[in-house]
């Protein structure tokens, strides 16, 4: 009796410690087993502008922002999109760091960008080739266009991506980084008004700049053959006017972007329009930047020099800076 005693005790702790083991392999199978183990490691290229015909660091000017404080931070997440050759595809979200990424056993197409924009509208997403981002249409009351049928839209948010035509995956046991670079698909264009004359009748300011890239495509950051034209505001500085804007840059670039797709000559026109203290709204001043911008495909700066500005002295008082109300802005979100 002693001795089955001895046996029946063996064998309950037996059971006991290997459903116990069991228990425990069955929470953490996917780190030991054999699975696919991606781990997704990110660094980011904090640009906001491409060398093309200036050396814009090397001819700042002093009484612009320092250079570096238009550098875009990195985005606060990451969205992946991942296709199989089979067309099955899944979507996940990452720290701005990344993370592990979940991927199919084999053959793998991996799309990234940020996934903490508000203005960008994305489409195409059902295959790589299409996918695409661009923005919202915005009206502005008592606008001009500056470039016939255009639409006019708000500057884009500032836009991250990376794309891997192919990256094959094995069951395993181990953790595999993928270390990937996410590269700005919209930069900066920092403009400046040189008021020369009348500057102090100057309540507020804003701007629209035509021509530009409509949209840009995630897959190798080319830009669409439509044009649009960015509406934004401008801050009032000791010099005149100030605005620093995003875009997706010129359109149909890598490319010709002398040309339009139709091969008609590229054109990029800047206008300004203020309001005066007393309540003025003076014609719009426009500008032709084709010569500045050709330079300038992906983000530079534009400068306006020389212009005057002119005051009736009519008016019935002061017009109050703080009040909105001078032809308001719509935002109209893009169908998908």
């Amino acid at each position: 009796m002693r001795t089955m005693w001895k046996y029946m005790t063996a064998a309950a702790l037996t059971v006991i410690l290997v459903s116990g083991c069991r228990k425990e392999l069955c929470y953490d199978h996917h780190l030991h087993g054999l699975s696919v183990k991606v781990n997704l490691v990110s660094d980011w290229e904090l640009e906001w502008e491409r060398m093309y015909g200036y050396d814009w660091e090397e001819l700042w000017e002093e009484e612009w922002m320092e250079y570096e404080s238009y550098r875009p931070s990195a985005a606060s997440g990451i969205r992946a999109v991942v296709w199989r050759p089979d067309g099955a595809s899944s979507e996940s979200n990452h720290a701005t760091e990344g993370g592990m990424l979940p991927l199919y056993e084999g053959k793998n197409e991996i799309m990234l960008y940020n996934n903490d924009t508000e203005y960008i509208v994305f489409d195409g997403m059902g295959a790589s080739a299409g996918a695409r981002a661009t923005t919202r249409t915005l009206t502005r009351g008592g606008f001009t266009d500056l470039h016939e049928g255009e639409r006019t839209v708000t500057a884009p948010d500032q836009l991250f991506g990376s794309y891997i035509e192919e990256y094959e995956t094995a069951l395993s046991r181990d953790t595999t980084d993928l270390e990937v670079t996410m590269r700005p698909l919209t930069y900066k264009y920092v403009i400046h008004y040189r008021i020369t004359k009348g500057q102090e009748y100057v309540a507020l300011a804003r701007g629209a700049l035509a021509g530009m890239a409509e949209s840009v495509y995630l897959n190798d950051g080319h830009t669409g053959d439509e044009s649009a034209t960015l509406m934004f505001d401008c801050d009032l500085v000791d010099y005149g006017a100030h605005a620093a804007i995003t875009s997706f840059g010129v359109p149909n670039y890598p490319g010709h972007h002398y040309t339009r797709a139709d091969g008609s000559e590229a054109k990029y026109t800047l206008s300004l329009q203020v309001r005066l203290r007393n309540g003025e709204i003076p014609d719009d001043f426009v500008f032709d930047v084709t010569d500045q911008i050709n330079q300038q495909p992906r983000g530079g700066v534009i400068v306006i020099d020389g212009i005057e500005i002119e005051s009736t002295g009519g008016g019935e008082g002061a017009f109050d800076v703080e009040v909105d109300g001078w032809g308001d802005y719509i935002d109209i979100e893009l169908p998908l």
